[in-house]
Parts: C-alpha cells; sequence; structure tokens
C-alpha cells in the first residue's frame, strides 16, 4: 500500500485506519494513525491551554518503554516544544538535576515512578500527568499555529554533569522537516515510506531507538513497543509481526547469540529487511556471525546524540571492509585531526570530526559547545582512521568513556559519589572489557589512613553508590590501591591505570 502525506500527521489525516502500533491496544490489539493522531492532538491542546507551556518550553518523560512515550513525543514535534526524555534507571538527585536545568514545565510518567517523579520535580508549580489517568479532556483535532518541536536529550561529558543538546527550533510546521527527514533516510539508511514494521526494542528514552521509531511513523510505518529486551522474546516478536527494521545494539547481538541452538532454528526472520546497529563497538567476528544467522542485513553507522548518524555502512559495504563503522553520507565530511589540529592523511590514527551535520548547543554550557567544535568541525572525541577511501574505521572510543550495553557511563560521575565517602581518599574507574556488555566500570580505589582496605569496605562502596548512581553506572567490584598515578598538575592519569591495570604498554 503506498503511502500519502509528509510525515505522521498528514498520513494519520489521510489514511485513519493504518495501523500505527501493534500490540498495544486492548488485549494487545493495534492503534491506528487516526486514534493516535486523536491522542496527540488531545495532549497537544492541554499541554498549551491548560499548562500554559509555549515555543521553547520544555516538557519531560519519565517512562518505561510504552506506547505512550509516542504520543507525548510527537505532542512536543507539533507544538513547538523541547521533549526531555529522563532515563527511569537514573537515581533520583540525577533526575531532579535534568528536570531543574531543562526548565521543564511539565512530567509526564507513570504510577510505577509515581515516587521518584514526586520526589524529584521542581516544585508544585510544575504538573505530572499519569498516563493511566488518560490525556486529559480535549478537542481530538490539530492545535493552531502548529509549528516544529525537537528532543532534547541528555548526555554527559568529563564534568561528570549531563548537558541537554539543544537544537534550534525553526518557524515551520512539522511537515517541513519530516520531508527532509524521510528524504536523506531514504538516500542514507534505505528506509521509504510503506507497509513496513519497525520493533522499539531499546529504551526510548535513549538518541537512537527514540529517532527510528520517530522516524517508522513518520514513513507510514507501523510500530511494536517491547517494555523491555529478552533475547527469545525479540526473536518471537519479530517472526509475530513480521518486523522489517529494528534499531538494536551489539550486547543484543551477544545476548542472542547466546541462546540455545534450538531456540535460534526455530527462528523464521525472513521479515527483516534492514537492522540498525550503532552506539558502541561490535567485534568482527560477532556482527559476522549475525549476518550468517540473518542474512546480510545488518546496518551500521557511526554518530552521536550531537551529530545525529555522520557515516553509514550497508551490509554488503561493510562484507567487503570488515570492521568499518562506514563512510559519510552525503552533505558530511568526516576528517582526522591531530592534537594541534592538523588533518592526517589515511591510515593514520587521530580524534575523529565531521563538518555538515545539524547545529546544536549545550544547554547552558557555551564553554562544553565551543570546546567540542574547531571552527565549524565538531568532534565527539572519538579515535579513529580513514582508509584511502574514505571509509572510517574505529580505533578507541575517548579515553575517559565507557561504553556498557550501548550507554554512555562517564568515570566522573561514578568518582564524584566514591569520594564523597569518607574511606575513601581518591579513586578512579575503567572500563575492562566484558564479552556480554562490551565494557563494565571498574573502580580502583586509595582509602583514607583510617580506612581497613578489604571485602567489607568494597561492600560498603558498593551500597553506598546503589542509592546514588543508576545501576548500569554501578562500579562492576571495587579494588584497591595504595596510590593512584597523577600528574604534577594533579590529573589523574586515568590512561595509565587502564594500561597497567590491563597489562597493556603506557
Amino acid at each position: 500500500m503506498g503511502v500519502q502525506g509528509n510525515g505522521f500527521y498528514e498520513i494519520a489525516a489521510r489514511e485513519p485506519d493504518r495501523p500505527a502500533l501493534l500490540g498495544a491496544g486492548a488485549g494487545g490489539g493495534a492503534v491506528s494513525y487516526g486514534t493516535l493522531h486523536a491522542e496527540v492532538n488531545r495532549l497537544s491542546h492541554a499541554l498549551r491551554e491548560t499548562f500554559g507551556l509555549r515555543p521553547g518550553d520544555a516538557v519531560a518523560t519519565l517512562l518505561g518503554n510504552r506506547p505512550e512515550f509516542l504520543t507525548v513525543l510527537f505532542a512536543a514535534l507539533q507544538t513547538g516544544l523541547y521533549l526531555v526524555p529522563v532515563s527511569r534507571h537514573l537515581a533520583p538527585p540525577e533526575i531532579a538535576y535534568i528536570l531543574a536545568d531543562s526548565g521543564a514545565r511539565a512530567v509526564v510518567t507513570e504510577r510505577a515512578h509515581a515516587a521518584v517523579t514526586a520526589a524529584s520535580v521542581p516544585g508544585p508549580h510544575v504538573p505530572v500527568l499519569h498516563v493511566e489517568d488518560g490525556w486529559p479532556d480535549g478537542p481530538a483535532t490539530p492545535p493552531a499555529d502548529r509549528r516544529v518541536g525537537s528532543v532534547m536529550l541528555y548526555t554527559s561529558g568529563t564534568t561528570g554533569r549531563p548537558k541537554g543538546v539543544r537544537r534550534p527550533l525553526p518557524a515551520i510546521p512539522p511537515e517541513v522537516l519530516a520531508d527532509v527527514l524521510r528524504r536523506g533516510l531514504a538516500r542514507d539508511l534505505d528506509l521509504e515510506p510503506g507497509d513496513g514494521v519497525h520493533l522499539a526494542v531499546g529504551p526510548l528514552y535513549h538518541s537512537a531507538p527514540c529517532v527510528h521509531a520517530m522516524t517508522a511513523l513518520n514513513l507510514g510505518h507501523a510500530v511494536v513497543v517491547a517494555p523491555r529486551f529478552d533475547a527469545a522474546g525479540t526473536l518471537e516478536l519479530i517472526d509475530r509481526h513480521r518486523v522489517t527494521n529494528a534499531f538494536l545494539v551489539p550486547t543484543m547481538f551477544h545476548r542472542m547469540l547466546a541462546l540455545p541452538e534450538d531456540v535460534r532454528r526455530s527462528f523464521d526472520g525472513s521479515s527483516l529487511a534492514r537492522v540498525y546497529h550503532s552506539a558502541a563497538p561490535v567485534p568482527v567476528a560477532t556482527k559476522q556471525r549475525m549476518m550468517d544467522w540473518w542474512g546480510p542485513v545488518l546496518y551500521e553507522y557511526y554518530g552521536s546524540t550531537e551529530s545525529g548518524a555522520v557515516v553509514v555502512a550497508r551490509p554488503h559495504e561493510w562484507l567487503a571492509r570488515p570492521g568499518t563503522v562506514g563512510r559519510a553520507v552525503d552533505g558530511v565530511e568526516i576528517k582526522i585531526l591531530d592534537p594541534e589540529g592538523r588533518e592526517l592523511p589515511p591510515g593514520e590514527t587521530g580524534l575523529i570530526y565531521a563538518r555538515g551535520q545539524g547545529g546544536f548547543e549545550y544547554h547552558r554550557d557555551p564553554a562544553k559547545t565551543a570546546a567540542a567544535m574547531r571552527g565549524d568541525l565538531y568532534t565527539p572525541g572519538d579515535l579513529g582512521h580513514l582508509d584511502a577511501d574514505g571509509w572510517l574505521y574505529l580505533s578507541d572510543r575517548r579515553t575517559d568513556l565507557i561504553i556498557s550495553g550501548g550507554v554512555n557511563v562517564y568515570p566522573a560521575e561514578i568518582e564524584a559519589v566514591l569520594l564523597q565517602h569518607p574511606a575513601v581518599a581518591d579513586a578512579v574507574v575503567i572500563g575492562v572489557p566484558d564479552a556480554e556488555w562490551g565494557q563494565r566500570p571498574i573502580a580502583l580505589v586509595q582509602p583514607s589512613p583510617q580506612a581497613a582496605p578489604g571485602d567489607g569496605l568494597a561492600g560498603e562502596l558498593l551500597a553506598y553508590c546503589a542509592p546514588r548512581l543508576a545501576r548500569l553506572k554501578h562500579p562492576r567490584r571495587v579494588e584497591f590501591r595504595d596510590a593512584l598515578p597523577r600528574t604534577p598538575a594533579g590529573k589523574l592519569s586515568r590512561h595509565r591505570v587502564r594500561a597497567e591495570y590491563l597489562g597493556e604498554s603506557v
């Protein structure tokens, strides 16, 4: 069936009976584009007229993986609002910081997170909506003066405090942006309008899962929202709903490959045409095993929350160049620079920079914005090299960043918590290789003179981290050292610690 219209809103108006959400209705049935559109419109009116939000304001979500997230997303995208998705796995102080820093003027959550939401909102002036109560009564027709909004995702840095990635809001209707995006996606990711089915199994509060689900509805596809990732369950969902495209992370590949042989053999998977992956490096052998199992359907791309995808490797391109993460998409230029900003030739490793991606700024942090730029070139802080034909290969992530299960974990956040404990004189957190998660954080601690290092103190420190950090940021274990290496200026040499710990040369 052909799809008319530019993006979700026009498709919903012209083809209201088209399935939008599968397995999301009462009894696990489908929700149509028309029904979802009416919910989006009712929430849009409520955000404007009941709660008084205006273009440029922020609305936050604290939700599990559930279809209502998409209602809030498309309401924000047609009312000129910034949607701030907050991870439900964060600790209350972390949630409170994001809500306050973003200036969120309303929060959408669910009963399961009611207590932590109540403890985290800046004050009684910020209304809290629980999705179980339904959307406020209001017109099911589109609001007047529609204009495009955006998603403001929070990403951490070496300071340990996350910052919102904020993009300008042009005074255009959302259909204009949807048309630009769908033309770019057809060119770069081979995604086109039609009767596709997208599986959203990653957390929708993360960049790529959110963008892929949004893209699917802008293309007329149906979306299956999985509450959580389960290896066997994901295979079952793909077959049951005849999923055509999905976004996964390498940890999910590891877990599915580890399933019993009979479970893997029972998977048909013939509906899959495109499976996208990013967020973390994937070993060549792991990706080859997935291709052997699922066929040439894996599309890899590299980018960041700030830049979006800047290089793409289609399946046949990767098979011809195992290990590449892709070549620059149309309109983007990739350069490899040394620490002084000189461009390096093919084959030499340096800092990866990109030119031509959409503009952004770090919310309320112009210094951090400037630090990420060199002229009009932006760097996510990762190391890599280009070959003679312009294909990009990652050599390492930035030295302080830990990528665990496709999620960025910044050591400074963990170290800041550990250093608050009176038994800790100094602390450093490093990422060590892990077959399933890619990397896991390990804390090396120099105890204070009065403290007795050992299993008891290690357990005490892990318990201390529990209420203060998201679970994924908890150190896998704590080990003790007599001293930690620092430079004469007092800067911790994390590279040296990691190299010594792993037995590498410094």
